[in-house]
C-alpha cells in the first residue's frame, strides 16, 4: 500500500497505478452537491473561496451525527458522478484529487488527466469503519448546508484505491 501524505504533489500523482492501493495522512476536505455548486458559483463571480482548492483533496461525503466520544459520525463515500458537472471546473482552480464511489463521466476523466490530479475510490457502506481513519474533524464553509457542510478532516492512513490519474 502506498503512504501519501497530503497536500497532494504533481510527482505523488504520476508515481500512482490505476487499481493500486493507498493510505491517506493529512488534511481532506468533505463536499457533496451543494457545496459543489457553490463553490463553482463563487469562482464564476470572482469571489474569494472558503478554501484555498490548490493540492487539496475534497471527499464526497456528508457525515452523520457525531455520537458522544467519538470525533466523527459515519462517513462514507457518496456516489461521484452527482459532482461532475461542477469537477472540471474545480480541477482547472487547482483541486488535485476527489474522493468518492463510482464512475466518473468522459469529460470528467479528461479533465484529471489534463490537469494532472487523481480519483481515489473509498470503500462503500463501510462509513463507520471509514470514520476510524478521521483523527479530527470540523466545518469550515457553508455551515448552513448541515451534513454537506464543508468538513476539514484530518486522516491517518485514510484507505482508498487509485481508480483515474493525471499522467
Amino acid at each position: 500500500m502506498k503512504k501519501i501524505i497530503l497536500p497532494l504533489q504533481k510527482k505523488d500523482i504520476t508515481q500512482l497505478k490505476p487499481g493500486e492501493e493507498a493510505a491517506l495522512t493529512g488534511i481532506i476536505y468533505t463536499a457533496r452537491d451543494q457545496a459543489h455548486k457553490r463553490l463553482v458559483e463563487a469562482i464564476r463571480k470572482k469571489h474569494k473561496l472558503p478554501i484555498d482548492l490548490r493540492g487539496k483533496a475534497i471527499y464526497y461525503c456528508g457525515p452523520t451525527k457525531t455520537p458522544k466520544g467519538k470525533v466523527i459520525g459515519s462517513c462514507g463515500p457518496t456516489t461521484s458522478s452527482r459532482m461532475d458537472e461542477f469537477t472540471p471546473e474545480l480541477l482547472k482552480h487547482g483541486l488535485r484529487g476527489m474522493i468518492g464511489k463510482g464512475n466518473r463521466s468522459e469529460a470528467v476523466a479528461r479533465a484529471i488527466k489534463k490537469f494532472k490530479a487523481v480519483y481515489f475510490l473509498t470503500y462503500a457502506g463501510c462509513g463507520a469503519l471509514l470514520a476510524g481513519y478521521v483523527k479530527s474533524a470540523k466545518p469550515v464553509a457553508y455551515r448552513d448546508l448541515g451534513p454537506e457542510a464543508i468538513y476539514e478532516l484530518k486522516v491517518k492512513d485514510f484507505p482508498v484505491i487509485v481508480g483515474i490519474r493525471g499522467k
